[in-house]
């Protein structure tokens, strides 16, 4: 009677300890897809994949794709350029793009 339980016991152990191992594998391969898209996304363009430049408009630090020509802020660079001069700042930024592609 008592091998059965000690059997019993062993078994119930052994399923404890797998659940644990399965649960840190999945905590692993989590982990290891999330480095694996922050590794091949980080500092690349959304729309397009290539990787962003820096650059500085009116002393705001924005990325600029040299593939689509996409240029993408932080949280709150809109909210500063639109700050520093609210009628006139897209119009600067659009005619400095054309200027640059004609010239």
């Amino acid at each position: 009677m008592t091998d059965l339980w000690e059997e019993r016991k062993k078994a119930l152990e052994n399923q404890y300890f797998r659940k644990l191992e399965e649960e840190k594998v999945s905590g692993l391969r989590e982990a290891s897809k999330e480095r694996l898209v922050r590794e091949c996304c980080y500092n690349r363009c959304p729309k397009c994949g290539e990787a962003l430049q820096k650059m500085v408009f009116r002393e705001v630090p924005l990325d600029k794709c040299p593939g689509c020509g996409g240029v993408w802020l932080g949280p709150k660079d809109l909210q500063i350029l639109a700050e520093k001069d609210h009628r006139t700042w897209f119009q600067r930024w659009f005619q400095a793009e054309e200027d640059s592609k004609t010239g």
